[in-house]
């Protein structure tokens, strides 16, 4: 299992930060990937049960489901079909810096092929750490 924690600091309140992430299309910056919307959530369009779908090169699609999600607090996820990831969770927790906001961002997952979630986690990180630089222009 590898796990990735990425540690980020926003000028923007935490309302504006976790309402543009919560948003699955505004994802595909963060990610380096195209991401659809296949589902809105059970009880609101950004909440648990809603999925995404996301493509990344040439890799097949696969979708994540949005598990739990607490406006302005968190959002937990998983990936729950096509990726040759196994046990994928990933958790973004919000919280105020006073002057703008922060975010934790864990993600853990394992691999189908033995080694392949070693060779992944280096450009996921770097994707995603750079993908959030543009968050505060965006959201």
């Amino acid at each position: 299992m590898q796990r990735i924690e990425i540690d980020h600091d926003f000028t923007l309140p935490v309302g504006r930060v976790y309402a543009y992430l919560a948003e699955h299309e505004n994802l595909s910056t963060v990610f380096g990937a195209k991401v659809a919307r296949v589902r809105d959530g059970d009880t609101s369009r950004n909440g648990a049960g809603s999925v995404r779908q996301l493509r990344i090169a040439i890799l097949p699609p696969f979708e994540e489901t949005v598990t739990n999600a607490v406006p302005d607090e968190r959002i937990d996820y998983r990936i729950t079909k096509g990726s040759p990831l196994r046990d994928h969770r990933g958790s973004m927790v919000f919280s105020s810096t006073g002057t703008g906001s922060h975010l934790r961002y864990v993600i853990e997952f394992g691999a189908v092929v033995p080694g392949l979630d070693r060779v992944i986690k280096p450009g996921l990180e770097r994707t995603i750490r750079k993908g959030l630089k543009s968050v505060d222009a965006n959201a």
